[in-house]
């Protein structure tokens, strides 16, 4: 049996398929401890992981900054706080492992650079874990981490590669805490992009082929997956009351600025604009009510949380930002979607969204009732990308077994 560290960083939608990694571990044998933050204990204890969490809460102070939210400044904001929390993800992982006893693999994504502190210190193989295509940042193919990445895919190949050599602001943004970190346990990163983007024990990448097609300058020793499709759903059922609503005539249209978005309150004033101008019932899902305009009619609801793999069935189209984890409950749905891309991953996952032909991508500075209510009308009455939603949600009926992803795994591990 073997034990292995999860190291998750980011909103629901970044740690929820390490806990699906974690319940398959678990299903073969292995011991499991997730570290990360202290508002995902509850969640990893309820999937029978052990959870520790950092000391210092990073990611809260970087959920509740605004730029994050905007582009061009929210991957700034990103890598900072998480080269502030690395030392916080080596503090934790060395008191687990002073307690139950070394690591034999560690899985974390790019962001969590105290992952790879403690590679290079301790020598514990660590499998880079991607969650969207954004991540893999190459000259064949590159995402649109940045809408001119447009225009660069337009370049030829040998310029792309020429102008992904030059260095990368994360080295800017994020090495002064990381290189404190990384010194004080003897290791010295000269370059986080051009050296730690990627582990050489593994990459591993949690979105299908037809998604994200592999390019010929991609990482060595990597596997490609099916999208996890975790959502907690067993733990954490429909409320009576959505369920009740559910079942009343008429399908909504379901909105959400992801958990995440502590300031989404835009989103929501246009989105009740939307259903009033739409004359349709919607579902308006937020952990921060809050942001919601007041005095919502009742064919508007309002939830916290819902578990996407059992509602979202009943939804006539999905107007969200473009999260991974919604956009992929999306496809498997079948559900017609309106994204909204905010940063992060977002612009790249739309740009996917509207090129698969399952929905149509307005940016957050646009979204307003006038340019969106066109798009969101296309969404729910053109056939063609209600029929190529049905398409690929048959595709993601055909997943394949996880055993040979842990196989693939255990491979990689000190002690299989």
């Amino acid at each position: 049996m073997s034990h292995v560290l999860l190291l998750p960083y980011g909103t629901s939608g970044s740690t929820y398929p390490f806990i699906w990694l974690g319940r398959q571990l678990l299903a073969h044998g292995h011991r499991v401890t997730m570290i990360t933050a202290p508002r995902y204990e509850a969640l990893a204890k309820q999937a029978g992981l052990d959870f520790s969490a950092t000391p210092n809460d990073e990611l809260e102070q970087m959920l509740r900054d605004p730029s994050l939210w905007k582009l061009g400044l929210g991957l700034k904001t990103a890598y900072t706080h998480g080269g502030r929390a690395a030392k916080d993800y080596v503090a934790a992982a060395e008191a687990v492992m002073k307690s139950a006893g070394r690591a034999d693999l560690i899985m974390a994504p790019m962001i969590c650079f105290g992952a790879r502190v403690l590679r290079e210190k301790l020598g514990i193989p660590l499998v880079t874990t991607h969650l969207y295509p954004m991540m893999i940042i190459k000259g064949h193919r590159p995402p649109v981490v940045i809408p001119p990445f447009r225009w660069l895919r337009s370049m030829p190949l040998i310029v792309r590669r020429t102008i992904l050599r030059f260095p990368n602001p994360l080295d800017l943004f994020a090495m002064g805490p990381v290189r404190r970190c990384s010194i004080a346990h003897g290791v010295r990163p000269r370059s986080l992009w051009k050296e730690w983007w990627d582990s050489p024990d593994g990459v591993l990448a949690l979105f299908p082929d037809w998604f994200a097609a592999p390019q010929p300058d991609w990482p060595q020793n990597f596997l490609q997956w099916d999208f996890p499709l975790e959502d907690m759903g067993g733990e954490q059922p429909v409320e009576d009351a959505l369920a009740r609503f559910l079942a009343q005539d008429g399908k909504p249209v379901f909105f959400t600025a992801g958990t995440g978005h502590f300031h989404a309150e835009k989103f929501f004033a246009t989105a009740a604009k939307l259903v009033e101008a739409l004359g349709c019932r919607a579902v308006f899902i937020t952990p921060r009510p809050e942001q919601l305009p007041s005095g919502l009619p009742d064919n508007v609801f309002v939830t916290r949380y819902a578990p996407f793999r059992q509602i979202l069935p009943q939804a006539r189209a999905f107007v969200h930002h473009g999260g991974i984890g919604t956009t992929s409950q999306c496809l498997a749905a079948g559900v017609p979607q309106l994204v909204v891309p905010m940063s992060l991953d977002q612009p790249d996952n739309a740009d996917r969204v509207e090129q698969l032909g399952v929905g149509l991508q307005i940016s957050h500075s646009r979204f307003s009732v006038a340019k969106a209510l066109p798009l969101l009308r296309r969404c729910l009455e053109d056939e063609t990308i209600a029929g190529r939603a049905r398409e690929h949600a048959l595709r993601m009926q055909k997943q394949r077994d996880p055993a040979a992803l842990v196989r693939w795994l255990e491979a990689r591990c000190t002690r299989p």
